[in-house]
């Protein structure tokens, strides 16, 4: 199987395929200085899930074809003791915030949803780019990683020639639950991102610029937004300041180096490539780099779905798993457009 790498930005009509022979793999994101293809990196590079570069040998544009047809047929939801799973999970992640080793730490979790017949990730593709005409929508295809695809509204890294831009994008919650405005919990969530960031900035650019926190809409959901507009000290060295940013403190926690370390030993499943980023880079001089979230994993006919959220000291467990049940929604619109949660 030849990789491939389709998306379509935000609020644009066009999207973009892009094939090769292979993948390269990549050891780390500094060896991205000075590269130009897409990539797609996991949560935590391995062996088993490395950081890939598809270099372009073919590149094309298309509309992406409009899909409105009758949903997937859903023969079954694997559920495990899920839910339990999640409780003691929370625990002892929580545990973490209340004695003061973390500040914040990022609890994630996993559905498979089987269908009764192979899922075409094409049609898939097409059905959120349909769904999500303001969000990043990628389908990623190699043997190295497999077949991913995400709606995604938080950018990573972006680049338009000498600007750069990047967001803290943390607390959420519905689109119909606006009107109560943002609690506590999360506007201190946000803020421990947005301040991380500043600091990852200091070290690499310049002409930094921040504005927000605002609101930000993403399909059904609500999140804080804080952006930052920037001048790089040195633009082929990009691939440093990717590796100092991910992952987040969005999708990880504080610190991250020991976050990091603790969620790979007691999630209860490998990320994988969920809360790592896709995109390209340096492809005509343009970059858009996305964090992998609201995105699921397709094998044959079952479709493995990811969702996680901040935990601080104060974090509720219910509330946590009604807010990635809310998240799943999102890719579980692919399946049936008239799905509600």
């Amino acid at each position: 199987m030849k990789p491939y790498a389709l998306y379509r930005m935000p609020g644009e009509t066009l999207a973009t395929r892009i094939t090769a022979s292979q993948a390269t793999v990549v050891a780390n994101c500094s060896e991205l200085n000075g590269c130009s293809g897409f990539v797609i990196a996991p949560f935590s590079p391995s062996e088993q899930n490395p950081i890939l570069l598809i270099e372009p040998e073919e590149v094309s544009k298309f509309v992406p074809e409009i899909d409105n047809n009758e949903p997937f047929e859903l023969s079954a939801t694997i559920l495990e003791e899920e839910r339990t799973d999640y409780a003691q999970t929370f625990a002892a992640f929580h545990k973490q915030l209340t004695n003061g080793t973390f500040r914040k730490v990022v609890l994630a979790r996993q559905t498979s949803e089987v269908f009764d017949q192979e899922v075409d990730p094409i049609r898939m593709f097409n059905r959120a780019c349909t769904l999500y005409p303001q969000q990043m929508i990628v389908l990623v295809s190699a043997e190295e990683c497999g077949t991913w695809l995400m709606a995604t509204p938080e950018i990573l890294l972006q680049g338009r020639g000498p600007l750069w831009r990047t967001m803290a994008l943390a607390g959420t919650m519905r689109a119909d639950q606006e009107q109560n405005g943002w609690s506590v919990k999360n506007i201190r969530e946000q803020r421990l991102v947005s301040t991380y960031i500043s600091k990852c900035l200091e070290h690499y650019a310049h002409d930094i610029d921040l504005r927000g926190p605002m609101t930000a809409h993403a399909g059904d959901l609500v999140h804080l937004k804080s952006e930052f507009t920037f001048a790089l000290n040195d633009a082929s060295h990009v691939g440093d300041l990717l590796g100092e940013l991910y992952p987040t403190p969005a999708v990880c926690g504080i610190p991250k180096d020991v976050t990091k370390e603790f969620i790979v030993n007691h999630e209860t499943f490998p990320r994988d490539y969920y809360s790592g980023f896709m995109g390209p880079l340096n492809i005509n001089s343009n970059s858009d780099l996305y964090v992998s979230l609201r995105c699921m994993k397709i094998v044959g006919c079952i479709c493995t779905l990811y969702a996680g959220g901040g935990l601080i000291s104060d974090s509720i467990e219910q509330q946590e798993w009604e807010e990635t049940e809310a998240k799943m929604g999102t890719m579980r619109r692919c399946f049936n457009p008239n799905f509600k949660k």
